[in-house]
């Protein structure tokens, strides 16, 4: 048996009033996303549990199986994890984006997809600048970047997301809370340091978006989770564009595979991410796919590009995948769930419960689901888990039938 968590990271949206009051999941063209939901079993799972930030960081690690109440501290540890970044009890490590800023607006929230090559000139002059003996800035994925913080644990700064901030006035959302000077400061002198900087001046000149200012936010402390084979007795690998999914991954002690063409953007290596999946499975019994592009799609409030993502998912990955499992004659269950919606009205992440199918190659039943999308997941069910049961459900359960 095989078994497969497909993460479209934050495919999950609302009524929109140009698809005549259809969600993007529910007009775009997934025949095997449905033809899976109305041969499995499809429900709500609630992956933000009451009071937590509707991030990535807490909605993923639902989705792998551990309740982020127990054990999550923070999205930036999970990112510092990725890169094997070594923590000191008392230290903080918060995200560390690069923002396009005009005067006090927020523009753009990834310094409009700024290139990983350029972002690791950008962080080499940062630690020459502004870097001490206690501040460490560590180069990440395109826009997403690290900074280690030596002995400040950072408890009682609050930070907002930039994701949440796009187009606003930045106004009264400067980090705030105790300890909270020393943050502003930096990312306020980080303009001096990048204005002029030679990645910036080229920018400029192509008619990009700068790099004009870093973004914290974040922050947390040293995370750890009990392995994926302690809780759920099988071996795995995960294949993600992004450190935060790779973070938590490699906390699990799950292998990381390394997909080439994978962005993290809409650009990114559909069935590369398949075909590497594929190959894994004949390694170990579990795979985790994450696709970030229709998260980035919703962040930027592009329906056409959320569209194509959707697409993208069912007919390239989700279609790869199920084409390989077919030749290889292998058995599988396949767990297909957002871990949180990104509207695209709001470009931001929301906290509502996501719709999820598990189907099973071995017990195939009927949900009485006429397809997957929020609606008509809802017409089905109304029950709604907590989404870190589903990996339980997925590894240990028979599909239960409705």
């Amino acid at each position: 048996m095989r078994y497969i968590l497909l993460i479209p990271d934050g495919m999950a949206d609302q009524p929109i009033p140009q698809l005549q009051g259809k969600t993007p999941l529910e007009a775009a063209k997934t025949p095997n996303m449905d033809r899976l939901a109305q041969a499995g079993v499809v429900g709500w799972a609630r992956t933000v549990p009451q009071g937590m930030p509707p991030g990535s960081d807490v909605a993923c690690m639902s989705l792998f199986g551990y309740d982020p109440q127990t054990y999550h501290t923070g999205r930036a540890p999970l990112e510092a994890a990725s890169q094997n970044i070594t923590l000191g009890d008392t230290d903080a490590v918060f995200r560390c984006n690069f923002v396009t800023v005009e005067g006090e607006t927020l523009k753009d929230y990834s310094a409009d997809h700024i290139t990983t090559e350029e972002s690791a000139q950008l962080i080499a002059t940062l630690n020459q600048r502004l870097g001490s003996n206690r501040l460490t800035f560590y180069p990440g994925v395109s826009y997403r970047n690290l900074l280690v913080a030596q002995g400040r644990a950072g408890e009682e700064i609050r930070c907002t997301p930039p994701h949440d901030l796009s187009g606003q006035a930045i106004g009264a959302r400067w980090p705030q809370g105790n300890d909270a000077s020393w943050v502003t400061e930096l990312m306020r002198t980080s303009q001096d340091v990048l204005r002029e900087h030679p990645v910036n001046v080229q920018r400029r000149t192509a008619g990009k978006g700068m790099a004009s200012m870093i973004w914290l936010w974040g922050q947390g402390t040293r995370p750890s989770l009990p392995s994926f084979r302690s809780r759920f007795g099988l071996d795995g690998s995960v294949i993600s564009a992004v450190d935060l999914v790779r973070g938590i991954g490699r906390l699990a002690g799950l292998e990381i595979i390394e997909v080439p063409g994978a962005t993290g953007y809409v650009d990114t290596n559909y069935r590369g991410k398949a075909e590497y999946a594929l190959k894994a499975l004949e390694q170990r019994p579990f795979i985790v796919v994450h696709v970030e592009a229709t998260d980035e799609a919703g962040h930027v409030g592009n329906l056409e590009e959320k569209l194509k993502a959707i697409e993208a998912v069912d007919a390239l990955v989700l279609g790869t995948l199920l084409d390989g499992l077919k030749q290889r004659s292998w058995t599988f269950r396949l767990l297909i769930s957002p871990d949180h919606p990104t509207y695209i009205a709001t470009r931001t992440h929301v906290s509502d419960p996501v719709p999820y199918v598990l189907y099973s190659s071995a017990e195939p039943t009927h949900s009485g689901a006429q397809g997957y999308s929020e609606r008509a997941v809802r017409t089905a069910t109304s029950d709604v888990i907590p989404g870190y049961t589903l990996m339980d459900q997925l590894i240990h359960a028979k599909v239960p039938t409705r």
